[in-house]
């Protein structure tokens, strides 16, 4: 596989200065899209222009085959009146590694996939890899996934990848648009970014986007919790923007969240924020876990399809009053009283050992609910067992089923994640 990314480097005293800066000069880009558009205007208040580096060379890790950064593309035009012309340089990184493979040719084996990304995109790579082998390399493949926001969508497309949650082209295709990507590129000066470029040279060639939910573009702002609780079956690939939101864990900064984050999807990359649910009768009592990052437990009976929906916790990306609040997946209501939420709990901890998985998922109370008006207020800790998801290409995805293990104590709360049986139903049953 060959990786394509886009990144700005900073000296560390220019870095100081402008972190000094950051916060108050992004308050008047809202209208401005990617990170690096805002690092632009923000270097640019403190006088600061670009430098144009053609290459940088420095040891590489041993599975690394070559690194460069991208030649010079200012002789292309660029009309947008909101953009950067750098997204002409970035589309241009599918070619440049066509062309930097063949002066590599003597390596074997070949890429049989080029991946286009950013620099603030979260990769679960053996996920990436799964979902790349379910495709026959040979064929021209386009894979990815569209904006989470219709409004977005509306604006830049809705049959493109969206870069920031990363973009996969069969090699032989990737071939191809390499040799045609200059002069397509002539025609399109007035598109926004890189990945409307590559989008159009591609349908140039008479190919279309395949989706693929797991990649994640993240035109989100504030808590995306609600929509990390209910990702679809398929693995997730990659997550984009997360500069842009909360961090994913309560009470951490953005970075240990990620890492935490990380040793989840590390520990089991198939499973990670896999939603399994389960019901207990005899407590009354609804489970909804997404596993490595959060368990919900809600009183009384509710109705998985009500679960799978998307709690809308999070704002749209476009802020103000004309901002259009409407999402590519079904979402439900969020309730602001958190003493009408379902009782939440983060990941602590993850172990692994006798090809069992056992995640730690500690209780974060209400701030503005008084003791007796908390759900479920004695639960403190819930523990989750499960083993090792292994995925097979070719073969169909199926949600899993839980237990919740009898207990006498109102603190803690064992789950047990297993296979659903045959005609097994994911329901409440008396």
């Amino acid at each position: 596989m060959a990786y394509g990314g886009g990144g700005i480097a900073v000296s560390w005293p220019l870095a100081a200065r402008l972190a000094r800066v950051l916060d108050s000069c992004l308050l008047r880009y809202p209208h401005l899209y990617g990170s690096d558009a805002r690092i632009h205007a923000c270097l640019a208040e403190l006088g600061v222009e670009l430098t144009h580096e053609p290459g940088f060379h420095q040891p590489l890790p041993p599975n690394l085959r070559f690194c460069v950064s991208s030649t010079d593309a200012s002789r292309f035009p660029y009309t947008h009146p909101r953009g950067l012309p750098s997204a002409v340089r970035v589309a241009r990184i599918a070619k440049e590694l066509l062309q930097l493979d063949d002066h590599h040719h003597a390596t074997p084996p070949p890429p049989r996939w080029l991946v286009l990304a950013d620099d603030d995109t979260a990769f679960v790579l053996p996920n990436l890899l799964h979902t790349l082998s379910r495709y026959d390399w040979r064929e021209p493949w386009y894979l990815g996934a569209r904006s989470e926001s219709a409004a977005q969508n509306a604006w830049h497309g809705f049959a493109m990848a969206y870069g920031g949650g990363g973009i996969a082209v069969s090699w032989p295709l990737a071939a191809r648009l390499a040799r045609v990507l200059d002069s397509c590129l002539l025609r399109y000066p007035h598109l926004y970014g890189s990945d409307a470029r590559i989008h159009a040279c591609l349908a140039e060639l008479g190919v279309e986007l395949t989706h693929e939910p797991g990649f994640h573009q993240i035109d989100l702002h504030g808590d995306i919790s609600g929509l990390l609780r209910a990702h679809p079956l398929t693995p997730l690939v990659s997550l984009h923007h997360l500069d842009h939101v909360y961090p994913l864990y309560p009470g951490m900064d953005r970075a240990t969240a990620v890492k935490h984050f990380f040793r989840a999807a590390n520990a089991d990359p198939a499973r990670i924020l896999q939603q399994t649910v389960c019901y207990d009768h005899s407590k009354a009592i609804t489970v909804s876990i997404a596993w490595g990052y959060s368990v919900q437990v809600y009183k009384g009976n509710v109705l998985l399809p009500d679960l799978l929906a998307v709690q809308k916790t999070f704002v749209p990306w476009k802020r103000g009053r004309n901002a259009t609040d409407v999402f590519m997946f079904d979402t439900k209501h969020y309730p602001r009283d958190e003493c009408k939420r379902a009782a939440l709990f983060f990941l602590k901890s993850i172990s692994s050992g006798e090809g069992k998985i056992k995640s730690d998922y500690t209780r974060q109370l209400p701030r503005k609910c008084s003791p007796n008006l908390i759900p479920l207020r004695n639960l403190h800790q819930i523990k989750v067992a499960s083993e090792p998801l292994h995925l097979v290409p070719g073969k169909a995805l199926r949600r899993h089923c839980c237990d919740v293990v009898s207990s006498s104590s109102e603190t803690n709360m064992d789950v047990n994640i297993r296979k659903c049986k045959e005609d097994e139903l994911i329901a409440m049953h008396s």
